[in-house]
């Protein structure tokens, strides 16, 4: 419990520095921003991981790269169901799917 909640609030931070940093990905304000956060989080952990499991031969065969593309729908899934925040391009999309990965693998190195 401790680990997800430390990734969900590391998504977020990653989210709000996403919406500054990157072209293509806003938000209405600071809360959209971290509820954005937390949604992606709340969506990798849970529709991400069954996912992942359920690809995992095609993940196997493409060297991971299937990871990422989950990681973009997982984003492109909050774009579509959170009004305050929104997502386009797709390199933006792209690359704030990468900083979520990267954000996993902090979360799992601090456990």
């Amino acid at each position: 419990m401790k680990k997800f909640l430390i990734e969900l609030l590391l998504t977020g931070i990653a989210v709000v520095i996403a919406t500054y940093y990157i072209p293509g990905i806003q938000a209405n304000g600071f809360i959209y921003e971290l509820i954005a956060g937390i949604a992606l989080g709340f969506v990798n952990a849970t529709l991400g991981g069954i996912l992942r499991i359920l690809t995992f031969p095609i993940n196997l065969m493409t060297l991971g790269l299937m990871s990422l593309v989950i990681s973009v729908l997982m984003v492109l899934l909050v774009d579509y169901y959170l009004t305050g925040f929104h997502a386009s391009g797709f390199v933006a999309i792209l690359v704030l799917a990468l900083l979520s990965t990267v954000v996993k693998v902090v979360a799992w190195v601090i456990k």
